[in-house]
């Protein structure tokens, strides 16, 4: 039986959504189209400001999801038109939303995760049923509601016999630990964990001081040098240090978060110098994180998301693991700005055919559950 969902994904580097045909052919997927579409500065400066608290932001939150739901429709239809296909032929769209706070277990022990969405008006707009709302389930079993993209990975870049990594740059990191070379399952074989910071803070002070949205190649951070205090004072965030499973966002690693470590250890510091010490504080959490869980050099690290573009990022990954061969995923067929959309595509299947969307050794959750709310045509 054959299948077309379409995947739906705008992440914590705030800079527009992404969107993935995807055909499902006895439950394996092949991305057909890719479409993109960037986010208005209006608009990605309101998601923005939802990330801390304001005045009223039930007003302003409800408005943002509307203009992102027009946003991912212009996506939708943009994926229609290249594929010549109706919306009669698309089972479901997995959309999955801007978080704007992720809080699992904090304050009355389950804690939320909030992603700004308009599900119902994006069914409107398309004619095709969405499934959204994939994080709240998981958060509600006990888990951390992320990272949810493990059971997608093991599926598209596992390999048996061997010990793979997939790493996502967003604006957060996240990697992905794909242990195949024993027989167990699944769950038992797959981690996967939030590093710490991808893009986020390297994109907020390139705006800040170039006025572009991101460091394009890394080439600023290159041109500088980085600055030792400011590198160990990074370094020293607890979160790091935490064992799995973790998630983390902006609620964490935001400008507020950074400004004390920069008057404190980079005061009067050449911007250039602190964008090289940004550039390799997210390298630096990243190989660390790795190397704790078993990074070795006759091991492969698939890099997706916007840092995968960041060739000064990708040569500093490679520098502090050495050994290990660091690539794009395209290198293992699926481009890195398709694989999180491909992931929502695949969550929206599961959660079509009711099978479980999380692994509960990655999230912490209490057990497997089917992820998602539908909403249909």
């Amino acid at each position: 039986m054959t299948e077309r969902f379409i995947g739906l994904m705008s992440g914590t580097s705030l800079d527009g959504a992404d969107g993935v045909l995807a055909q499902f052919e006895q439950g394996q997927l092949q991305v057909l189209q890719f479409a993109s579409a960037p986010f208005s500065a209006a608009l990605r400066a309101k998601l923005l400001a939802l990330n801390s608290a304001g005045d009223n932001e039930l007003h302003r939150a409800a408005l943002a999801a509307n203009a992102l739901a027009r946003c991912y429709a212009d996506v939708v239809h943009a994926l229609l038109q290249g594929g010549g296909l109706q919306a009669s032929d698309i089972t479901a769209i997995g959309a999955h939303g801007q978080t704007v706070r992720h809080q699992p277990g904090l304050w009355d022990g389950t804690g939320y995760t909030l992603q700004i969405n308009s599900p119902a008006l994006l069914a409107e707009l398309t004619g095709i049923s969405v499934i959204a709302d994939f994080r709240s389930r998981d958060v509600a079993a006990g888990g951390q509601g992320a990272p949810l993209v493990p059971a997608f990975h093991q599926g598209v870049f596992g390999a048996p016999g061997a010990l793979r990594w997939v790493l996502n740059v967003g604006g957060i990191s996240n990697v992905s630990r794909l242990d195949l070379r024993t027989e167990n399952d699944v769950e038992s074989d797959v981690r996967g964990w939030d590093c710490g910071p991808g893009n986020a803070l390297m994109d907020y002070w390139c705006h800040q001081h170039t006025g572009k949205p991101y460091d394009d190649g890394g080439r600023w951070a290159a041109s500088g040098q980085v600055i030792p205090a400011l590198l160990a004072a990074l370094m020293a965030e607890p979160f790091l240090a935490q064992q799995p499973p973790k998630s983390t966002g902006r609620d964490l690693f935001n400008p507020a978060w950074l400004a004390p470590l920069l008057a404190t250890h980079a005061a009067g510091a050449a911007p250039a110098n602190v964008q090289a010490t940004l550039a390799e504080f997210t390298a630096q959490a990243i190989a660390q994180d790795m190397q704790r869980h078993g990074a070795a050099p006759d091991q492969q690290l698939a890099v997706c998301g916007g840092g995968a573009l960041n060739q000064y990022l990708m040569q500093r990954l490679a520098a502090l693991l050495p050994g290990m061969q660091v690539d794009s995923t395209a290198a293992h067929g699926l481009p890195p700005l398709q694989v999180e959309a491909a992931a929502f595509a695949w969550l929206a299947h599961q959660c079509w055919h009711r099978l479980p969307g999380n692994l509960p050794a990655v999230t912490g959750a209490r057990g497997l559950r089917v992820l998602g709310a539908i909403y249909p045509a």
